[in-house]
């Protein structure tokens, strides 16, 4: 039988395992067929070791030159021992599990955008933002009947202030998402915290979500002086639900490693925050 034929007889006896056994150690026959197809291929090429004087026949077959390197104690093995080939690492790393990520986290790559596609509502006079916040704050009430309690997206943007001395301006803008159709864009800055809105905010039965949201709270008691009830910070939820060193997360961060995407979350500029207008080109991207 010549090298070819032993080569594809013993690529016949392979059991190749699927990707997601490869952790598996491999079995002796596998890896004698490996290491006999190496040799052969070895054997076939003008720098294999049959350029050597050695008068050892070359009648022996790959398989049981193999299997006597394996067997033979290293004092009388007259050639170096051979370096096992081994597996890429990439193979391995698909073999962790991670199951709330479906990216991988050590991938540098640029992800595409994160688009919102559903109905922003914009509003700015107190007459508006009272209208919006009954709307909701009846769409909530039908949800808590369904269920214990409801949760909505909350955040809030403000001006802020690079001189010292110079305190930041009050909390401007308030966005509330409580679905992926509609989500609200409230003007705060010159509306003020209406009356529907406040009780939405102080109802413990309708959780706020965000990152940071905390300081956001702090911020909207001391320049309005509503006490925003039950919620919670995504950032320390994410630090009990992923492996890893706990750490601060922003939001651009946890959408890249939970969904793949980058969140284009920028206001043209700081000092605009109170203009309602810097904010309309960018609400097709982040409610």
């Amino acid at each position: 039988m010549n090298s070819r034929q032993h080569e594809t007889n013993n690529n016949s006896k392979i059991n190749w395992s699927p990707i997601l056994d490869w952790d598996q150690p491999l079995t002796d026959q596998e890896l004698e067929a490996i290491d006999a197809i190496e040799a052969s291929f070895q054997s076939s090429t003008p720098s294999s070791s049959s350029s050597s004087t050695s008068s050892t026949p070359a009648a022996t077959t790959p398989s049981s030159s193999v299997i006597k390197k394996r067997h033979s104690s290293p004092q009388k093995d007259q050639e170096p021992p051979k370096t096992r080939r081994q597996l890429p690492n990439s193979i391995f790393s698909l073999s962790k599990p991670f199951s709330l990520s479906p990216c991988q986290g050590n991938v540098k790559m640029r992800y595409p955008a994160m688009k919102f596609g559903g109905q922003i509502l914009y509003s700015r006079t107190s007459i508006e933002v009272e209208k919006a916040a009954r709307e909701l704050l009846q769409s909530l009430e039908a949800e808590k009947r369904e269920m214990d309690r409801v949760i909505i997206g909350f955040d809030i943007e403000w001006k802020p202030s690079f001189t010292t001395g110079v305190l930041p301006g009050k909390a401007a803008v308030m966005q509330i998402c409580a679905n992926t159709s509609l989500c609200h864009v409230m003007h705060i800055f010159h509306s003020g915290i209406t009356q529907s809105l406040q009780f939405l905010l102080e109802d413990s039965k309708i959780v706020k979500v965000g990152i940071g949201i905390g300081g956001d709270c702090a911020k909207v008691f001391r320049d309005y002086n509503v006490s925003v009830k039950s919620v919670e910070d995504l950032s320390y939820l994410a630090n009990q639900k992923l492996d890893g060193k706990p750490k601060t997360w922003g939001l651009q961060a946890l959408a890249k490693i939970l969904v793949c995407k980058e969140v284009l979350k920028s206001l043209p500029d700081a000092k605009d925050a109170t203009d309602p207008t810097s904010i309309l080109p960018h609400k097709k991207l982040w409610p």
